[in-house]
């Protein structure tokens, strides 16, 4: 396992990130049980949470493996998020420092802990202004109840005006910055990627695997079936079906992908998980699973380097469709001349 800096902070953090979306769902407490202790057995030391997982499920069976487990627990970064409706009252939902002071608090109880690592907004509020949120996030860290905060979710201009805002306050600054990233899904990169290298934020990718496309387990035409998310929800955002089927660049990287792997005798999905390491900002990338098997096959690619040949050859076939200005040829090579 590889350790890196957890964005501009000074905390250490393994390249993989154990997202737990999964645990209280898809893997019952006694499955999440042994994926935690699998990740921590190979290295693993950063686990990624939220509030809204399973409705609390998740923050609760991970809160018991840290009380059962005391001496891993204190090698583990923890983060989770808060921002989405945990009940039914007309503020219980958003960023404002009432719904957050009452979403960190029951985030402690559920994890068992006197403080969170890394708090993140789950994603934009337009209705709080900013300066409340950015206040109410200064004050939990000196109050101790977290280390660090984040955001997911973000566009570039709002993550831009969050880090000036806290600045010009002097208050504690943003740290990462967790967004949706992957071989398929590049389009961050126009704006999100160099907003936060001008930061200096970590990025934290989830669905790094593009909800199982670039895991090889999906074929040209041939709808999914069965209890696959696609299968149960075919119109699902970004990864519906029928659109991305449809999109001849997605067969292009998959095959890119696939050849890849082949040539060196891994999986696709340790190829993928390993492209999006080497990315420019990347401090961890969030990995799922449903079992343990999964886990572990995607944990080979922490140790995954890929030759400059093969990362050329990914980064060229997934490249984003960019033709108007300004993220067209002259928006390239500007980016190029910036080192990005």
């Amino acid at each position: 396992m590889q350790y890196r800096m957890l964005g501009n902070s000074g905390t250490i953090v393994s390249a993989q990130c154990l997202g737990t979306m999964t645990f209280g769902a898809e893997a019952d407490e006694q499955t999440s049980a042994e994926i935690m202790t699998a990740f921590v057995e190979r290295g693993g030391t950063f686990v990624d949470t939220a509030d809204v997982y399973s409705r609390g499920g998740s923050e609760e069976i991970l809160g018991r493996w840290l009380t059962s487990h005391p001496t891993d627990a204190r090698q583990l970064v923890v983060a989770t998020k808060g921002r989405f409706p945990m009940g039914d009252g007309p503020n219980d939902v958003g960023l404002s420092r009432r719904h957050l002071r009452e979403a960190l608090d029951a985030s402690l109880r559920r994890l068992g802990v006197e403080h969170i690592d890394l708090y993140q907004m789950h994603a934009w509020d337009a209705l709080t202004p900013l300066e409340e949120t950015l206040g109410f996030l200064d004050e939990a860290v000196v109050a101790g109840k977290i280390s660090y905060y984040g955001f997911s979710n973000y566009l570039g201009w709002q993550l831009t005006k969050a880090v000036h805002v806290a600045r010009s306050h002097h208050w504690s600054s943003p740290v990462t910055l967790q967004p949706q990233y992957n071989l398929l899904v590049r389009d961050i990169e126009h704006e999100v990627v160099p907003a936060a290298l001008d930061a200096g934020l970590g990025l934290l990718p989830w669905s790094p695997l593009a909800g199982g496309w670039l895991s090889g387990k999906y074929e040209r035409d041939v709808p999914p079936q069965g209890a696959t998310r696609l299968g149960e929800n075919p119109a699902r955002g970004m990864e519906a079906w029928e659109a991305r089927n449809a999109d001849d660049r997605t067969w292009r990287v998959i095959d890119a992908v696939r050849e890849v792997a082949d040539a060196r005798e891994v999986t696709m999905s340790q190829v993928a998980l390993a492209w999006l390491a080497s990315r420019p900002a990347v401090s961890s990338v969030i990995i799922g699973a449903r079992t343990t098997e999964q886990l572990g096959d995607n944990m080979v690619a922490a140790d995954l380097l890929l030759t400059d040949d093969e990362l050329e050859r990914l980064t060229v076939v997934s490249a984003p469709r960019v033709d108007d200005y300004p993220y067209g040829t002259a928006g390239v090579a500007q980016r190029h001349r910036s080192g990005f």
